[in-house]
């Protein structure tokens, strides 16, 4: 099996999410456009940050190109047009604007290498995305740039891959406990009244923060953000209260301090958006799980696959074989590639 059997005919925008620098994100994004080329797929193609340069402009480390086909449309900075390789046709110049430029929509005239970087924001995103299809791409790729996992949001792509590797740490099962909780992330449960999932959606777009009681009365709280609210909103949990609803990012000492605050934390759920607004990491999640901390989502996240890399740029490796072993065990049932070594899941 490949990666685009779990994608073809099932989605049109996915994303590809690096855990980290070095995880294997542009390995895996090109191994998915040899196998759109080998299947005759026609890409679109953009980033959350800037991709396809030959040397990390932070590690000052090698980083693998991209090479894309002839036909493949490319969303990307006016900055970065200049550097590509590959002769390109424009196609539009976009009134969105980052600090290399505007965006512009090309297609590649010639097969070569490329760099890409898009927008700056979710809603941009998704229509640069949406510009691709029109312009007739078979399927939009969005390369998710470090620390940028809003781009595996639902509201911006269907689905996405996440690469993880080596890098994260020298110890293969610290790697593997991060992954795992990762992809746990993506799978939280959506809220299940699709009624009150509608109404916590408008919520959200409001922003700040609300309390839903048994009856599915809604109060605001006086908040702008739950960031160095969780006292205020501890306080505001009441008998009868049954979700607090999060309308921005979810933070370790927000949930810290709402249990000092209260105990009944353990009667509510809380509810973000989606995964990419949790930003906890694996040993307080675990804490706060054990204690009876209850967190879904409106939406969810599809993660279709992993992508390992048992290579770091520091020199160190793991043994390839046991580490796609493990991880597989571990992720069963998301398929796990080894986009270094190739070779079907």
């Amino acid at each position: 099996m490949q990666l685009m059997d779990l994608i073809q005919s099932k989605y049109r925008i996915i994303s590809v999410v690096g855990m980290a620098k070095n995880a294997g994100k542009t390995m895996t994004l090109n191994a998915l456009i040899d196998e759109a080329v080998e299947r005759n797929v026609r890409l679109g193609i953009t980033s959350t940050g800037r991709d396809g340069e030959k040397q990390d402009l932070v590690t000052s480390t090698e980083k693998p190109l991209i090479y894309v086909a002839e036909g493949t449309l490319i969303a990307t900075t006016e900055e970065t047009f200049k550097w590509s390789e590959v002769r390109m046709e424009i196609l539009e110049v976009t009134d969105f604007s980052t600090s290399m430029g505007r965006i512009v929509i090309a297609q590649a005239k010639n097969a070569g290498y490329v760099q890409i970087a898009g927008p700056n924001t979710n809603g941009e995103m998704k229509e640069v995305a949406q510009k691709l299809l029109f312009y007739g791409a078979q399927l939009v790729i969005v390369d998710g740039a470090i620390d940028r996992v809003a781009s595996a949001s639902p509201a911006v792509t269907e689905a996405t891959i996440l690469a993880t590797g080596a890098v994260l740490s020298r110890d293969m099962n610290r790697v593997i406990e991060r992954s795992i909780h990762q992809t746990r992330l993506f799978s939280l449960p959506v809220v299940e009244d699709e009624r009150l999932r509608q109404r916590i959606a408008s919520m959200m777009e409001e922003k700040g923060c609300y309390m839903v009681d048994e009856a599915g009365n809604t109060k605001r709280l006086e908040i702008k953000t739950a960031l160095n609210s969780g006292a205020v909103i501890g306080s505001a949990i009441e008998e009868n209260t049954r979700y607090v609803v999060i309308g921005g990012s979810l933070v370790s000492k927000t949930l810290k301090d709402i249990i000092a605050a209260t105990q009944r934390y353990k009667q509510v759920i809380f509810v973000v958006k989606d995964a990419t607004k949790i930003f906890i990491d694996v040993r307080d999640f675990l804490y706060f799980e054990k204690i009876g901390i209850q967190i879904q989502v409106v939406d969810k996240i599809q993660a279709v696959a992993v992508t390992v890399n048992p290579y770091a740029p520091q020199g160190y490796y793991f043994n390839p074989e046991e580490f796609r072993y493990k991880m597989e065990q571990f992720l069963n049932p998301i398929p796990v590639f080894d986009v270094v070594l190739g070779g079907d899941a």
